[in-house]
């Protein structure tokens, strides 16, 4: 677009120049991050020194948008090497380099954050970012300076705020990831807290806190939801949930962003011109809002992003002088990428930016297309909007994910109605509750009913089997699709072209989707239409979580594996809706992590564990999953259980062992299973010892069916394999595993016996048919078993 000289845009055009000279240097920052410092140097001192030669012969150049390119490129490239200067020559990067275990005193600046993967004895996990100040080694202090990258066993990191200052233990270690100055700190110990946070950030910890509070009694998917619409805290936000969100492209609602300031400023500006307020005061008290918004919703590259727009937008209310959205944008850019240079890399932080471009530039066009082919208002500007944010993030989701939403736009379109009122009612009952818990609690549960629809559409849309499809991951994967996107794009200003895109796109959604939800029918049935399947081994990456038929929707459930997401997907893509007997063979987290997908909407009857509780971690994930009053028993070998068809026989251990390579193993639940006349023994992790202790006592370990010990670790007896004689076995274990499972030798032996072998690491999931004569094993592939949709 053109504009006038003086700097002025022409009416009606669209000033693109600031977002233009945003971009540059946004891509000279992600060619700065991790070069030499002295590099980077010279291209910033190089950048400088260009521009001012187009400056000084501008009669000759038309226009000066390069020079202001040049200009901001130099502009954030120093400020990067000086900070890349100083974090390499301070004592903490040699500390880092040297891994030394030190005695720190630091100061948080974030909350910290649940990991999805728990610690080596399934405790949970954090992360959090901090500031070294000083730094203990035997007798002597010294004070030091540095960014650094908390990983610590949750437990006393709690109630830790932003600000706070603690003093803990560790190993240093360099950055995690190349090109980053923020050093990674193992913690070893709790935190010691010296003093407290400052006040404002004790005050936001109230109001989140409030917040926790007051959706205490509303269901457990709204009561993890809401405060992640409001606030960004998901610290209880269910794990399937969470991923139905994504697969559903509805992860944006959990991402605090600036459709929450816009919602909440809106709100509050609106009041104030209703009270004929003056501009400044408007803008005095916007500014207080936005301020509040970032410490409560603390900042994430979205909210960062969202609340730089928001004040530049105030200065131009206050100043009597609106300033156009798409400059703000490239404002906001400019100014965060000088806070912080990593955004630059941060795909949330992209995706943010990119929608908001979108919904500046493209959805209102968009929309006015629509209204003129006569489609209803309100329908033209949500789908608008919805398609043109999914349309420019896509490729990101795509090099992320390698998957391809499209369930995304009329997920957005059903959810977006209702995200204004739970949004708006929940911010409110944040401000209330920290006064009077039962009134915030009455506003929480009236935000939830909206919230209960995003739930609905959520889990109905992000499970939808062709709502995602496959597509080829990383930069090449991403790029690829912003060419589809262009082709298409090019391609649909022309009539005729436009006709034909409508037709394929029909074709997708309507045909594709539906013969994709036949054709995933899993597992398949038998030919005289039984339900055919006798078992079922879900890959759950590096565990076990194994499903026995027990007809009717029900089964007998061994295991959950490690990750609530996969054993929800494996029991919903069976079709199980209750599970009357859960067994839990020991209680390590690959065994028993994932027991609250297990149990999402399935109402669950006995549960029988393995006799050590150990380690402790795992007995307590087990007890925070069951509903009060679940009968939970250890059983005894020769130990019965008939639930449909499943006839659940107790082996062993035929006595506990201890002082073994590993107890909780050598403690595991030995089964047999007979399903519709299949016979399937379910060791479990039992390794040598437990194994020989099987033998001696003369146990009967023959089945048709062998679920192969601990993943097809080496710590296995030929003679115990020998013993089943197993027509087929099945290894559940995860790609790449660090533990080498299933092991040569374990391959050998069973090659050795002429037993078959199926694995989920190259399988994906794997259903057993009978009958015992004629036993079938039909795989799913990796690709179908990982990933819903």
């Amino acid at each position: 677009m053109t504009s006038r000289h003086d700097g002025s845009a022409h009416s009606g055009t669209v000033d693109l120049r600031l977002l233009a000279a945003a971009v540059a240097g946004w891509l000279a920052v992600l060619w700065a991050l991790g070069r030499d410092t002295r590099t980077v140097v010279v291209v910033a001192v190089g950048a400088v020194v260009l521009a001012a030669v187009l400056f000084a012969s501008r009669r000759h150049v038309r226009g000066l948008a390069p020079a202001m390119w040049l200009l901001v490129v130099a502009l954030l490239l120093i400020p990067l090497a000086a900070r890349q200067a100083h974090a390499h020559a301070s004592p903490l990067w040699q500390l880092a380099t040297e891994r030394a275990q030190v005695h720190l005193e630091l100061v948080t600046s974030s909350d910290p954050t649940p990991l999805a993967t728990r610690g080596p004895d399934g405790r949970p996990r954090i992360v959090l970012d901090a500031a070294a100040r000083s730094v203990t080694e035997g007798a002597s202090t010294r004070d030091l300076d540095g960014s650094l990258v908390v990983l610590a066993d949750a437990a006393g990191w709690q109630d830790v705020l932003p600000g706070q200052r603690v003093i803990v233990d560790g190993q240093l270690a360099p950055p995690l990831d190349d090109g980053e100055l923020a050093v990674a700190l193992f913690a070893e110990s709790a935190p010691t807290p010296v003093g407290g946070p400052p006040w404002y950030q004790r005050a936001a910890g109230v109001v989140r806190a409030s917040l926790r509070a007051a959706c205490a009694g509303l269901p457990t998917q709204v009561r993890g939801l809401l405060p992640g619409l409001i606030d960004g805290d998901t610290t209880q936000l269910d794990p399937v949930l969470k991923e139905h969100f994504r697969l559903a492209g509805l992860t944006h609602l959990v991402a605090v962003s600036g459709t929450n300031l816009s919602l909440l400023l809106g709100a509050v500006l609106l009041l104030l011109r209703r009270l004929r307020a003056r501009p400044w005061i408007c803008a005095l008290v916007g500014v207080l809002v936005v301020v509040a918004f970032v410490l409560v919703a603390r900042p994430s590259p979205s909210v960062l992003r969202a609340a730089a727009m928001g004040l530049v937008t105030l200065a131009g209310l206050a100043s009597g002088r609106p300033r156009a959205a798409l400059p703000a944008v490239g404002f906001a850019v400019i100014a965060l990428l000088l806070y912080d240079p990593f955004l630059a890399v941060d795909a949330g932080f992209a995706m943010s930016v990119l929608a908001t471009a979108a919904l500046l530039l493209l959805a209102p066009r968009w929309a006015a297309a629509l209204r003129g082919r006569h489609v209803p208002m309100g329908l033209a500007e949500a789908t608008a909007v919805a398609a043109a944010a999914h349309m420019v993030t896509a490729p990101i989701a795509a090099a992320i994910s390698g998957t391809v939403s499209l369930s995304a736009i009329p997920a957005n379109i059903l959810a977006e109605p209702l995200v204004a009122p739970a949004t708006l009612l929940g911010f409110v009952a944040a401000l209330v509750a920290p006064f009077s818990l039962t009134l915030g609690s009455v506003l929480a549960w009236l935000a939830s009913w909206p919230c209960r629809w995003l739930v609905l559409v959520a889990d109905h849309l992000g499970t939808v089997h062709g709502g995602n499809l496959p597509w080829p991951g990383g930069m090449a994967g991403g790029l690829l699709l912003v060419g589809v996107i262009l082709a298409v794009l090019v391609a649909a200003r022309h009539t005729a072209m436009r006709t034909g895109l409508v037709a394929v796109a029909v074709v997708a959604l309507v045909v594709q989707v539906p013969i994709r939800n036949v054709a995933a029918a899993w597992p398949p049935t038998a030919g005289n239409g039984s339900n055919g399947w006798v078992m079922t081994v879900c890959d759950v990456d590096q565990g076990d979580g194994i499903v026995l038929n027990a007809g009717g929707g029900a089964a007998v459930v061994i295991d959950t594996g490690p990750d609530p997401v996969r054993m929800d997907r494996c029991l919903r893509d069976l079709g199980i809706r209750q599970i009357p007997l859960l067994a839990i063979s020991h209680f390590h987290l690959d065994h028993v992590g994932g027991v609250t997908g297990a149990l999402r909407g399935r109402p669950v009857g006995r549960v029988i564990t393995g006799p050590l509780a150990d380690p402790e971690s795992g007995v307590q994930i087990l007890q925070a999953a069951l509903p009060v009053g679940t009968s939970v028993t250890t059983p005894v070998p020769g130990q019965r259980f008939t639930v449909g068809t499943v006839a659940l026989e107790v082996l062993g251990p035929t006595t506990e062992l201890h002082n073994t390579r590993s107890d909780p193993n050598n403690d595991s639940l030995v089964l047999r299973a007979t399903v519709d006349g299949v016979r399937i023994l379910l060791p479990g992790d039992a390794e040598i010892e437990e194994q020989q202790s099987l033998l001696d006592a003369g146990v009967d370990l023959r089945a048709d069916v062998l679920k192969v010990p601990h993943h097809g670790s080496a710590y296995s007896l030929p003679e115990f394999l020998s013993a089943v004689h197993a027509k087929v076995a099945l290894v559940s274990c995860g790609v790449n595993n660090d533990y080498g499972h299933p092991a040569p030798s374990l391959l050998e032996t069973m090659n050795r016996l002429g037993v078959p072998l199926r694995r989920t690491d190259k399988d994906g999931d794997i259903a057993v048919r009978g009958p015992p004569e004629k036993l079938t094993v039909v795989v799913r592939g990796k690709a179908a078993s990982a990933v819903t949709g």
